[in-house]
């Protein structure tokens, strides 16, 4: 006979020295927690509080034998068993469809003596190496897990290091094409193996074992339902949904004044313009460089007039030579290591002869984000700086591995993931608290959660490549499924890439295209000559004008078009907010019942409206595009219109890619 209490909204099973708890965690969704003896008091993941309503009748035994518990979270069961096996008994779990008792998921032994579904290998600290198995089912289909540079949207068969890394965000939820959303909510360094034969997830170090199951009715649903668990994101401030300018890097106030008053010449549209690294004293110091923006505030003006804001980077490095490191140091606000010396990465900055040790701050410290942010304030924010690009936020260490590391909120190996989800609230809490609840926070990492910070995420320092096209395709339809819907994209790559090139400005023209119609809109790399990385480094020319009148005219084309969509692009990203549904999604997100959409992993929606069939290839004129099945369908540049729930030819010139318009829509294009 299996034993069970029952506790508010759940149960709670104690079988050998293992305790489970099983609870009721939004609509039709349930937490699992379990540990050897007792279950942590506290944690440090996404789920901070239970969605209400919590409405699921109390757990009951069933079974013959006794040996089953039940909960019924309206239309997710989750049956426990005491599972005798061929040896050492165990107890699983097993998640059900209510209506039809159809199995979503269910846990499985790693051996059928000895372990059970999961197992504790003790590391003498009082955490524990964890592994959890599932059963593996023909023909499911794997969507989410933060973003990748596999170019794959489908992860079934794929293993993914738990570790961030840039380029490489690991966000553990994923959503099924079996009708479930499964979110690991462990922050620690792993993997996840997504084999043919079993899925499972190990955590290096851990206190318990920690995940979360929900299921819907359809895939927008179930994005609704991961939403309410993780915190929903704020509504997308207007100004954010146009034209921003970057690149490696504006060596001074003049030179960043000079290209805003050029695109105000030209006549070309600006929301943001970007000041990059080593535009401060030095990392730590948080600050303009007197020497290099000797005005700071009379930019701010300028800038105000021509209704552009400025983004500025803030990178989590504390460098030896800063104002604020031995304050730091002393007051215990850096990452601190288990063993050696408190310094992380190397990096050529100010002041520096060659590249250097620095440190990092640590957000997991209230301490710390405190620091930081009034530093922040009193340098950027009170000149009227309100929006940040949190470079580096991984973060970047050399060597890229976080387990020396000693966090306040734990070992690096148990609390790693959460340094960018953290480093993300030190800057919106502080915005908040300041008077500035609009602001856009660009990471180039984050966690399960981070969406509710204000944050943005762009996909790392990528290759200017066609294949680096087609990977970022996915990538940005996989952290919307991830909880993430502001994403964007470096158009061109950043690594590279020669503006007087034909070759080059053909990707250019493409990648262009592509970014229109992503979430935010924003061109940025380190261009040819390039040079050393480094503070004196400044990239090749990077803006529209750069690349020859034939691009610029596909670009000025492409800004005028963003701009008559900014209305209806709003309106998603304020859907976005209340429902979770991401604004760049898979076909399958809003056309669950069209089978061959579920296959589609190289076109995207823009909205519930707008179908984007980006070209990724060279020398292309036309590509093949599906049209999902349920809707009439106009392209925007012919006019021409098709029925949904097939396969056409569409027209590809130089000037643009196909996208099409669902017949109906009011987008103003």
């Amino acid at each position: 006979m299996l034993e069970y209490v029952t506790i508010d909204h759940g149960f709670e099973i104690r079988y050998a020295h293992e305790v489970m708890r099983v609870e009721q965690w939004g609509r039709d969704s349930v937490r699992v927690r379990c540990a050897q003896h007792a279950i942590a008091s506290a944690d440090v993941g996404a789920l901070e509080a239970p969605p209400e309503p919590r409405d699921c009748p109390p757990a009951r035994r069933d079974g013959e034998d006794g040996r089953t518990v039940r909960l019924v979270v309206g239309d997710l069961t989750v049956e426990a068993r005491l599972d005798a096996g061929d040896g050492k008994p165990a107890v699983m779990l097993r998640f059900l469809r209510t209506g039809d008792g159809r199995e979503l998921l269910a846990e499985e032994r790693e051996h059928f003596w000895w372990p059970g579904s999961h197992v504790f290998y003790g590391q003498r600290s009082g955490l524990y190496e964890i592994h959890q198995r599932f059963r593996a089912y023909p023909g499911e289909r794997i969507f989410g897990l933060g973003q990748h540079t596999h170019g794959r949207l489908n992860h079934k068969g794929v293993v993914l290091d738990l570790v961030q890394r840039n380029a490489e965000v690991t966000i553990p939820f994923y959503l099924s094409s079996r009708g479930y959303g499964f979110l690991w909510n462990s922050p620690a360094v792993g993997r996840v193996e997504l084999a043919e034969n079993a899925t499972r997830w190990v955590a290096d170090a851990a206190p318990g074992l920690d995940y979360w199951v929900t299921t819907g009715p359809t895939p927008a649903d179930i994005l609704e339902r991961y939403a309410d668990a993780v915190g929903h994101p704020p509504v997308l401030p207007e100004w954010a949904t146009g034209f921003w300018q970057c690149k490696l890097r504006y060596l001074n106030q003049e030179q960043l004044l000079d290209v805003v008053r050029e695109y105000r010449r030209r006549e070309l549209p600006l929301s943001v313009i970007v000041t990059d690294f080593f535009h401060w004293t030095a990392m730590g110091d948080y600050r303009f460089d007197p020497e290099e923006y000797p005005d700071p505030e009379a930019m701010m003006r300028e800038l105000d007039e021509f209704g552009v804001r400025l983004m500025v980077s803030v990178w989590p490095t504390i460098s030896p030579l800063s104002e604020n490191y031995d304050e730091m140091v002393r007051r215990g606000l850096l990452v601190c290591a288990d063993q050696g010396v408190e310094l992380h990465q190397d990096i050529h900055d100010k002041k520096m002869p060659r590249s250097l040790p620095v440190a990092f701050y640590d957000p997991t410290n209230p301490r710390a984000r405190r620091f930081v942010w009034e530093t922040v304030k009193r340098g950027y924010f009170d000149l009227g700086v309100r929006v940040w690009w949190l470079d580096a936020c991984e973060p970047e260490l050399n060597p890229g591995h976080p387990k020396n590391l000693s966090f306040h909120a734990g070992p690096g190996a148990a609390v790693a993931n959460i340094y960018p989800r953290d480093n993300a609230r030190t800057f919106w809490e502080g915005s908040r608290e300041a008077g500035a609840p609009d602001t856009v926070l660009l990471c180039r990492s984050a966690w399960a959660g981070q969406a509710r910070y204000g944050a943005a995420v762009w996909s790392g320092d990528i290759p200017p490549t066609w294949d680096s096209l087609a990977r970022q395709v996915r990538a940005g339809m996989s952290i919307g499924i991830s909880g993430i819907p502001w994403w964007t994209t470096d158009i061109g790559g950043f690594h590279g890439g020669d503006p007087t090139d034909e070759a080059y400005r053909e990707l250019y023209a493409r990648w262009f295209a592509f970014g229109t119609f992503c979430p935010l809109f924003r061109l940025h790399g380190h261009r040819e000559p390039r040079g050393e990385l480094g503070s004196p480094v400044s990239g090749g020319p990077n803006e529209v004008w750069s690349y020859g009148e034939r691009c610029l005219e596909v670009s000025r084309a492409h800004m005028e078009l963003r701009e008559r969509l900014r209305p209806y692009i709003g309106e998603v990203m304020r859907q976005a907010s209340e429902t979770g549904v991401p604004a760049m999604r898979a076909l399958f997100v809003q056309f669950p019942d069209d089978d061959a959409a579920w296959e589609v992993d190289d076109e995207f929606l823009l909205g519930p409206d707008l179908l984007i069939a980006p070209v990724t290839g060279p020398g292309v004129t036309s590509r093949e595009v599906y049209l999902p099945a349920g809707a009439r369908w106009t392209e925007i540049h012919s006019g021409r219109t098709f029925d949904g729930g097939g396969r056409i030819e569409a027209e590809a010139p130089y000037e643009y890619i196909p996208v099409f318009r669902r017949e109906g829509a009011r987008i103003g294009v």
